[in-house]
This record gives structure tokens, C-alpha cells and sequence, in this order.
């Protein structure tokens, strides 16, 4: 018996062409998907640092808030990172700690993100989740069949032509594009991989020659003038992700929010989790970023207690805030009025 498939999930199809970034951490909110959608968008739920049922929780919770198609990104786990390289950098973080009445984990247990019991999640479902999307790697060709059977659209997301014509073979309908300028965490594939600096723009050309299928342009957009380059570059959708994190359904708080508009620059640091990924630059990214090793989620789960005693304080010289290179465009108010506006812009 064929798989059913629901209707209008391929970027192309949107009547809006804008995808809301999943963005891991709390950012990311029903709402926020169901406000996109309302736009004519499509909403994306972030599965990531969530446990199997925490997320099957927010798509049944999304469920209610929508009656149109919408989406789940998944983290796909990486082996554990050199342990010695994690103590040396906890011993580092130790003052830190001390200053702020904090204990370090000392064993970090390993952490697949609830991997394979979202899979079952998913595939355990009576009605598909329309669209599932990975970030740091690719599923299993088993579970990409898995998925494509129960009646999934699959997206990629890559940083580099070798990616995606990694992702393509995998099976996925469509890929993401992450360029340099994305907020949060860079999607590539792997840990220790420098993440690379080819503007999206250019960087969507080179993905354009290696591969066919449907392209996301993602990072740093957040005007229509912006929105618009992406899509003449060949992108068919585009992702916002910073854009959208000033909006009424965000989760972010409201010294996250506060930050987007009053700290000047952006870097890439592993400093928070030991992945590369784009926020504002800190005293904490200024200190620690050089000597944070290529271990994910050990640094991670190594800051966490640091990160939450900072957040408690809405002490930003400490906080991951993470952001894109447009940060300073991000506006509030609710989130489908900022998208039909951004496209507004982007048809002039």
C-alpha cells in the first residue's frame, strides 16, 4: 500500500516562500511555526536538545495550532570528542565556574540526542510529520528510506558541494544551503571541519553545479533585498532564522532579544559547544573561544551550567546569543506580519 503524502511541503510549492529557521534551544515555538504558516510560509519546530517524547509533545502541540504542513529538524549525533581535550578545557572553565557558583560536570555520559528513538518517533506516527530536515550529518540510507516510505520530505542541510552531493546520494527531495553568515551552529558534517567562508550567494552557485535538486538558501537574510538575491541565485525558499527571534511567538528571552539590537558584531566561536557557530561577540567568546576544543555535545554539556547561571542573570557578557549577520535588521511584532512584510519587500 503506498505511503501517503501530504500536500504542499516542497519549498517550491509555498505560496510564501520563506521557511522558519529550527532553532534549537527554546527559540523555536509552536507559535512561532503556526504564525509562519499563517503567512503562507512554512514553520519548522527544532528536535534538537529535545528528548524523543519532548518532541513528539511540540508536534502534536504545532498540530493543534495549524491545519497546514509543517516541519521538524533533527541533530544527527557524531562520535565523542578526545576527552583529554574537554578536561583541559574544563580545568579552564573552572575559575569561571567558582565565580559564579557553578559545578562543572566532571564525566559526560555520551549524548545521541534521543537519536534513534525520534526515528521510531516519527515513523511511529499515524500521520507523517510533513518535513523532517537534519543539521550536522544525514540519517542512515535505512532510515532516509524509512522516512521516504511513511510519506516524509526529507532536506538536507549542507555548507559545501561535497555535502551535498553526500546528502543527494543519501536520498534527501531537497537541500538547505547554509552559508557563512547563518546564525547559531554551522550545519557541516562534521565536528572538526573548518567551517568555510564562501558568501551564500556564491556558495548556492557552487551547490547549483553539483546537484539538481531543490535548493534553501539560508543565513544572514533579513530584508527583502536580501530575500530577493537569494532567490535569483536559484534558491527556491529561503530560511530566517535571526530575522524572526524579535517576533511576538519567539522563545528567545529578553535579554537575547535586547542583544540583537545594542551588540555590534557577530563571530564564530566553539567556545559554547565545541561546534562552530555564529552569535554575538561576548567577553565569554573573547576568553574561552581559543581554547575550546572540536568536542560536541561534551563542551556543550560542560558550559551549560555557566550558560543557564548567565541566562538567570540576563547577564549577556556570558550568555550564547546566538545570531546572524543581519541581526541588526531583526524587528518585533508578530511573526507573520514581519514574513508577509520581508516578502512584500523582496517583490518589489
Amino acid at each position: 500500500m503506498e505511503a501517503p503524502r501530504t500536500a504542499a511541503v516542497s519549498p517550491g510549492e509555498l505560496a510564501v516562500p520563506v521557511i522558519a529557521a529550527p532553532m534549537a534551544g527554546g527559540a523555536s515555538t509552536p507559535e512561532l511555526v503556526a504564525a509562519v504558516n499563517a503567512a503562507g510560509g512554512l514553520g519548522m519546530l527544532a528536535g534538537g536538545y529535545r528528548s524523543a517524547g519532548a518532541m513528539v509533545e511540540q508536534i502534536e502541540r504545532t498540530a493543534g495550532l495549524t491545519d497546514r504542513p509543517f516541519g521538524v529538524n533533527l541533530f544527527v549525533p557524531a562520535g565523542p570528542g578526545d576527552p583529554l581535550a574537554v578536561a583541559a578545557y574544563r580545568e579552564r572553565l573552572l575559575p569561571e565556574a567558582d565565580r559564579r557558583g557553578v559545578r562543572l560536570p566532571v564525566a559526560i555520559a555520551p549524548d545521541r540526542d534521543d537519536w534513534d528513538a525520534k526515528i521510531a518517533a516519527l515513523l511511529a506516527r499515524p500521520v507523517p510529520v510533513p518535513v523532517v530536515s537534519y543539521t550536522f550529518g544525514l540519517p542512515s540510507p535505512e532510515e532516509a528510506r524509512a522516512l521516504r516510505a511513511a510519506g516524509t520530505y526529507q532536506v538536507g542541510t549542507v555548507t559545501t558541494p561535497e555535502e551535498a552531493r553526500c546528502a543527494e546520494a543519501a536520498g534527501m527531495d531537497a537541500l538547505c544551503v547554509q552559508g557563512p553568515e547563518a546564525g547559531g551552529h554551522r550545519a557541516t558534517h562534521r565536528v572538526a571541519d573548518r567551517p568555510g567562508d564562501v558568501p551564500l550567494l556564491e556558495l548556492l552557485a557552487a551547490v547549483r553545479a553539483v546537484t539538481a535538486l531543490p535548493l534553501v538558501a539560508a543565513g544572514g537574510l533579513a530584508d527583502g533585498a536580501g530575500i530577493a538575491a537569494a532567490l535569483r541565485a536559484g534558491a527556491v525558499a529561503v530560511q530566517l532564522g535571526t530575522a524572526l527571534l524579535r517576533a511576538d511567538e519567539s522563545g528567545a528571552s529578553a535579554a537575547h532579544r535586547a542583544a540583537l539590537a545594542e551588540l555590534p558584531g557577530t563571530v564564530v566561536t566553539r567556545a559554547f559547544t565545541g561546534r562552530p557557530a555564529r552569535g554575538l561577540r561576548n567577553a565569554f567568546i573573547e576568553r574561552f573561544g581559543p581554547y575550546a576544543p572540536a568536542a560536541y555535545p561534551e563542551v556543550h554539556h560542560l558550559t551549560q551550567p555557566l550558560r543557564a547561571a548567565a541566562a538567570a542573570r540576563a547577564d549577556t557578557s556570558a550568555m550564547h546569543l546566538w545570531a546572524g549577520t543581519g541581526h541588526r535588521a531583526a524587528r518585533g511584532g508578530p511573526a507573520a506580519e514581519i514574513v508577509k512584510e520581508l516578502w512584500k519587500q523582496a517583490c518589489r
